[in-house]
């Protein structure tokens, strides 16, 4: 690998930017396509920054083989992340299956009795409040952001702080009386229409989920939906 590719996806690691590495196998020559245009051109077909991308969005290296040219793309994605916001007990497990599902969960919850170690043994476990704590822990493109509490004190202004970020999911439990509500107190925060409308209210997929594994198995789904089908799908 070139000293400057390397560097460059040392920096794209660091700022927790999804990047493509492709490497001509005749030539050796190695190029980085991002999810978006970039200003430096690339000298790459379409076809293969196409399948670039299709790379990243499906967290898959694979080879490829276009116009006579063969390649290797080599997907460099940041960690899937869940930030759950309230440890209450949908959130046990949902934590569980979303780290079966290959997500590093961290749970955010100021009240200590919820937010115990003995409750979420091996969870990464934030007792800031949500706001300051989902700035600190700046969701990305690979974050999806979750509220549980009915506590508009602390769901909102951590709503607030996600639709301000690249989060792909944002969801917050309850019905939809309480979304609607949610909703109007996050305008009256000075959050716009149209990130209000990213918000996945009431949460999960409408599969009938009842008790609180099935509600965490409603929003995993949802979730998964929304990553490899994109927003519109679970809309």
């Amino acid at each position: 690998m070139k000293a400057d590719i390397l560097a460059q996806l040392q920096a794209d690691r660091a700022a927790k930017r999804p990047v493509a590495r492709v490497t001509d196998l005749e030539s050796g020559a190695e190029s980085l396509v991002y999810l978006a245009d970039t200003k430096e051109e690339i000298s790459l077909p379409s076809d293969l920054i196409e399948a670039a991308r299709r790379a990243l969005e499906i967290d898959r290296s694979q080879p490829f083989e276009t116009g006579g040219g063969r390649y290797f793309i080599h997907a460099h994605n940041p960690p899937l992340r869940l930030i759950i916001v309230g440890a209450v007990h949908i959130a046990q497990p949902l934590s569980r299956i979303a780290a079966l599902a290959g997500y590093a969960v961290t749970v955010v919850d100021p009240r200590r009795a919820f937010a115990s170690s003995a409750r979420f043994a091996g969870v990464a476990v934030s007792r800031d409040w949500p706001d300051k704590a989902l700035t600190a822990l700046a969701p990305d493109s690979r974050t999806a952001v979750v509220t549980l509490t009915h506590d508009p004190k602390l769901d909102n202004p951590a709503l607030a702080v996600a639709l301000r970020s690249p989060a792909f999911y944002v969801g917050s439990l309850g019905s939809k009386r309480t979304h609607a509500k949610r909703c109007e107190g996050l305008a009256e925060m000075g959050v716009d229409a149209a990130a209000i409308a990213r918000i996945h209210g009431p949460i999960g997929l409408s599969i009938g989920a009842a008790s609180p594994a099935e509600i965490a198995v409603s929003i995993i789904a949802q979730i998964t939906q929304v990553r490899r089908q994109g927003a519109q799908a679970a809309a």
